[in-house]
């Protein structure tokens, strides 16, 4: 009755093969893991950047895309509900999630987030044509003024540099528009003013720009300085002058920082290849857009120190 042992043989024989399948599976390299990228709306800063670190990451050995969201908040909630690996985030809204404030304060805390690094400044901008005679912040009482997109980071920077000045949204006719919505009604003359955060020169100013010569209304001395002192992500900011076309001063206004953001499913070995992956090819990424030539190795941690980051990411860049 040799039989059961012959059965016994070929059962760990065929176990055997499927764990080494299974091993080898699993083992296949970074490959093996879709690293999805969210970004923002295309006539942002965020959807260009982030498809060229999709690009670089993808030729260095991962599976990498980049897609379009509804940038920060939008970005911060697909990462807590593991639909993203990665994402472009302002710090301010990333500050609001590790501490449960603002926008996520009825959900409170999301514990699975993790920095990977600085890119860029976002600077806050409201901008008029320059035949609407709007020429400071306090002159848009009463008029209409698009906001950004309802519950976006952008709007969150709007309503408080509008509050730095005392203004509400009882003195105005906010309107929630993206970026792009909102580089349409200037144009068209529906909204008086539009704001956006973003790194210039901006997209979707730079299409209002072509069209109409425009206004970028000035943050004060004194309102950064109020803004800086409630908000510590704040930084003060000077626009060149010949940012965008006909544009021939420069302006004071206040930026945030564009941050990495990764989840808990980037883990220290893939949070270190990907990040050396992004700082040996800055060439390719800054080609992508002009706001990508302000990422540098030196900066890289700048404006993260409330968050906890990646192990990996930190030895690349420490």
């Amino acid at each position: 009755m040799k039989l059961p042992k012959i059965l016994k043989r070929i059962a760990t024989a065929v176990c055997t093969v499927a764990l080494a399948v299974g091993i080898a599976g699993c083992g296949g390299g970074d490959k093996e893991q879709f690293i999805n990228i969210a970004t923002g709306g295309t006539a942002g800063t965020y959807y260009p950047i982030g498809g060229a670190i999709a690009e670089v990451l993808n030729k260095n050995g991962m599976n990498a895309s980049a897609q379009s969201t509804g940038a920060s908040v939008a970005n911060i909630n697909m990462l807590k509900d593991k639909q993203v690996e990665l994402a472009i985030v302002q710090n301010d809204i990333t500050y609001y999630a590790v501490n449960g404030e603002e926008m996520f304060k009825e959900g409170g805390k999301i514990e699975n987030l993790s920095g990977i690094a600085s890119l860029y400044p976002e600077t806050c901008q409201f901008i008029v044509r320059e035949d609407s005679g709007i020429k400071a912040i306090t002159d848009l009482k009463g008029k209409r003024v698009a906001v950004g997109a309802a519950g976006s980071g952008a709007e969150a920077n709007a309503r408080q540099i509008l509050e730095a000045y005392g203004i509400t949204y009882e003195d105005v006719d906010e309107q929630f528009l993206s970026f792009a919505e909102g580089s349409y009604a200037i144009k068209d003359g529906t909204v008086d003013a539009a704001f956006v955060t973003a790194g210039y020169p901006t997209a979707s100013v730079q299409d209002i720009a072509s069209q109409n010569k425009i206004r970028i209304l000035p943050v004060g001395d004194e309102q950064v300085k109020k803004l800086a002192e409630k908000y510590p992500f704040y930084t003060k900011t000077i626009i060149p002058a010949g940012t965008y076309q006909g544009f021939d001063q420069e302006v004071e206004s206040v930026s945030v920082m564009a941050i990495l953001v990764a989840n808990d499913k980037i883990d220290a070995a893939l949070g270190e290849k990907l990040t050396k992956a992004i700082f040996d090819n800055l060439d390719k990424i800054s080609a992508a857009h002009s706001a990508a030539k302000n990422i540098t190795r030196e900066s890289a941690l700048k404006g993260l120190d409330f968050i906890k980051m990646n192990e990996g990411a930190q030895k690349v860049l420490k």
